[in-house]
This record gives structure tokens, sequence and C-alpha cells, in this order.
């Protein structure tokens, strides 16, 4: 079986977004998978930070034998175990991550008070006495 590193498709419609897996060669671009090492994201602003590797799997799979695509091996020599942009990437993130909108935090609304208590001189409510509980129901007629 010959394993290829080569990205998969997902997203939707004018939004790609790309894994980068590992594959049997034979298989379909977007079919069954042997092992995610990453991810690729084109819309992402900063060039940098688009790509996230695995570098340690990345450099397992190579070491077995597996043969990455162009695009694929582009990436690799960027941000792999040993790029030549990590130290770019890392800013890259950072900034990303300052930059990232957040949903505001939620207001906090008054709540009306309720009825505040009776004066201290004032004499205590009489609690109501338990009624009947068809005390207070509307007379049913009979008449139909």
């Amino acid at each position: 079986m010959a394993v290829r590193i080569r990205m998969k498709k997902m997203g939707r419609k004018h939004q790609p977004f790309y894994r980068i897996c590992a594959i049997d060669g034979r298989a379909p671009r977007d079919g069954k998978v042997i092992e995610e090492l990453g991810y690729y994201d084109p819309l992402v602003k900063e060039t940098d930070a688009r790509a996230i590797l695995d570098g340690e799997r990345i450099n397992y799979w190579l070491g077995v034998g597996a043969q990455p695509s162009e695009k694929v091996r582009v990436l690799i020599k960027k941000y792999g175990a040993n790029g030549t942009h990590l130290d770019k990437q890392k800013s890259a993130l950072e900034r990303v991550k300052l930059n990232k909108p957040m949903a505001p935090p939620p207001r906090v609304v008054p709540r009306p008070k309720l009825e505040e208590p009776a004066a201290p001189d004032a004499p205590p409510a009489a609690e109501p006495a338990a009624e009947e509980p068809m005390a207070n129901a509307a007379p049913v007629s009979t008449e139909g």
C-alpha cells in the first residue's frame, strides 16, 4: 500500500478548509484516511497562521515511506517539525488570538424589587387560614 500525505477538502462552497492526512494513494481525495496530521485554512488573514501540523507524526510517516503531495511538501518545509517559518507562525498565531472577535459580556438587567417588608412597629399580617380547595372556584352550571 503506497501511503500519501495529502489534503482532504472540507468546508463548504467558497469556504474551503483542508485537513492534512495520511491516505492510501488509491483512495479518493475525500476518502477514508489513515491518520489526520494537521489542517490548512486558506481563509485565515495571517499567512503564517494558516497551517497547523503535527510535526512528530509527519516525520514518522515520512520515515516509513509516505510521499507528500506538492502542496503538502511546501507546508511541511515551512511549518513541519524543523520548519523554516516556525518563529513567524508562533507570532502570527498570537496576533490572531489577540484579534479574535469576542462576544460582549452579557448585560445585567436590574430586576424590579418585590414588596418591601412591613414596618417594624406595625403588627405582622395575619396568615390566611387554610381554605377549602374549591372555595375560590366558580360555580358550576348544571344546565345544559
